[in-house]
């Protein structure tokens, strides 16, 4: 991810109906985990880049640190009152077993080797610690789009699955989302010249917004979609 992009970000994700309902995803999962009785400790939210993920965590008690490859998207999280580190995924800055709780929030597709990214998580990772992942879902999606934004790929559930395992990491929960809005989305990553990161109408929006909302109420986790999410552990 360039500079242009972390900017872009930064002015998109407070607003954009994407961003939005990730971060709804996200603070969900964390009640969920203080529903079953973990009491937030020491988070790293990988690929943080304008650290929208990374408040979630601290509203939610947590204490993140935003990880970050490049030194715009360090210097963006930090004028935003975050905890930063740079570094690599492939090489995290920090003690085996200290943290938590790890996010890697459409982070995994940007890195060639991902096995070692998802090795060292579970090197950071306390025993019993939890890893929240979301990737770009199924090569048949992939455009310009995917070009532009650096991918090496996409993931189905078996891809995904393997490299968690490979890992040694234990997965509790599978699923698919922006299923909705697939057949919309593989019309127009068709047509896409690059980048599809760009701001929508308010009216729009709205619509989209209301679309992956309505995901929440309906069976559709199981079937095709643009994302996949996952939720992990790390064995005792």
């Amino acid at each position: 991810m360039d500079a242009s992009d972390i900017h872009r970000i930064a002015q998109l994700e407070d607003h954009h109906w994407w961003f939005q309902e990730r971060r709804a995803i996200l603070a969900r999962w964390v009640r969920a985990l203080a529903r079953s009785g973990v009491v937030p400790g020491a988070a790293l939210d990988i690929g943080a880049a304008a650290g929208g993920n990374t408040r979630v965590l601290r509203r939610h008690g947590w204490r993140p640190i935003a990880l970050e490859y490049s030194a715009d998207g360090a210097d963006v999280a930090r004028t935003r009152g975050l905890t930063v580190l740079r570094g690599d995924a492939t090489n995290l800055p920090l003690r085996a077993g200290t943290v938590d709780l790890v996010t890697a929030f459409d982070v995994i597709e940007h890195i060639e080797d991902d096995y070692l990214a998802v090795a060292e998580i579970r090197r950071v990772l306390r025993p019993g610690g939890t890893l929240l992942v979301t990737v770009p879902a199924d090569m048949r999606l992939w455009s310009a789009h995917d070009v532009a934004a650096y991918h090496f790929r996409r993931y189905d559930r078996d891809g995904l699955t393997r490299v968690l395992t490979k890992a040694g990491l234990q997965i509790d929960e599978l699923w698919s989302w922006n299923v909705l809005l697939r057949p919309a989305v593989a019309l127009t990553r068709r047509r896409a010249a690059g980048s599809q990161l760009a701001p929508v109408s308010p009216l729009l929006n709205t619509a989209l917004r209301a679309a992956v909302l309505a995901e929440r109420m309906l069976p559709v986790r199981s079937m095709p979609g643009v994302s996949l999410m996952l939720r992990a552990h790390r064995p005792r």
